[in-house]
């Protein structure tokens, strides 16, 4: 059988270089996407952004699971958005919310995962909560109309150690031990949590890989379409080359640190090798030696 490829004049075989440089690439990209496809297998909604991506332009499954982290059952969600960006003062901190939600009486919803207890700092949610008052309360408007706010942090373990389903934070008047009633609301979510109860069904299923392994349809549904069905899994896809971009980002960024650390190196030769800018480098300096 006669092979289709120039012949290399010096040996006579068949070895298009070109060739053999397109096959191995065709390799690399099919390895990683072996990879893709083994890491979304293994992802889970308590990870953020699988998370963000079962909630996106899902109405119902926000709703369901709002009713169940807050106990109201008839609660009904009018307007639901993944990765709000939000920043409304200049100079000021910007977030970016995980899921952000509005309800049939005006209340606000800002739902977190968080898989470390350092994400879940107690200032942390403070900021969340302030940021949400920000947003929502314009010029001319009375303190009045400022809505109800529910900050809510689904942390992986359980933060406070005592085996609850939820531990509700509220401002109360230490001297009469009467509730502040300012509307603010934050909810820490035990991840750990399992039970017969719908929140320990709910974190059950936000802790599975495995849609058929699920107690709620909803979720069930919209886990089993971005892990099966070919449009979800490109979707996903999609998603996972942006997580490794982020993680090759947070690299460089810890080898600059380390290298500023270190003390040893000029910062043009640190963005050289961090494969930064230096302006990123000089920004790092700034806030490690602040």
């Amino acid at each position: 059988r006669k092979c289709c490829l120039p012949r290399l004049k010096n040996n006579g075989s068949c070895g298009n270089i070109e060739h053999k440089e397109q096959v191995i690439n065709l390799k690399t990209e099919e390895q990683k996407r072996q990879e893709d496809l083994q890491r979304l297998r293994s992802l889970r909604p308590i990870d953020d952004d699988f998370m963000r991506c079962l909630f996106k332009d899902n109405l119902p499954l926000a709703e369901l699971v709002l009713r169940i982290i807050t106990d109201k059952p008839d609660l009904t969600v009018t307007d639901f958005q993944t990765q709000k960006d939000m920043k409304r003062l200049a100079g000021a901190r910007s977030i970016c919310l995980d899921a952000y939600g509005t309800d049939s009486s005006g209340k606000k919803y800002d739902m977190e995962v968080q898989r470390s207890d350092r994400g879940a700092d107690p200032r942390r949610a403070r900021f969340h909560s302030s940021v949400m008052d920000v947003e929502n309360l314009n010029t001319g408007q009375k303190f009045s109309e400022l809505p109800d706010t529910y900050t809510i942090f689904i942390v992986e373990k359980d933060f406070y150690g005592m085996g609850e389903p939820v531990y509700p934070i509220e401002r109360v008047n230490l001297l009469t031990g009467k509730p502040f009633d300012d509307g603010e609301h934050i909810l820490y979510v035990n991840g750990e949590y399992r039970g017969d109860s719908d929140i320990g069904k709910l974190m059950h299923d936000f802790n599975c890989t495995n849609a058929d392994e699920m107690s709620f349809e909803l979720l069930a549904a919209r886990t089993r379409y971005l892990k099966e069905n070919p449009k979800g899994v490109s979707e996903m896809c999609k998603v996972i080359e942006e997580m490794r971009k982020e993680e090759r980002e947070e690299e460089r960024l810890e080898i600059a640190k380390t290298m500023l650390l270190d003390g040893m190196l000029p910062l043009e030769k640190i963005a050289e090798y961090a494969r930064l800018s230096i302006d990123e480098v000089r920004k790092l300096q700034a806030e490690q030696f602040a």
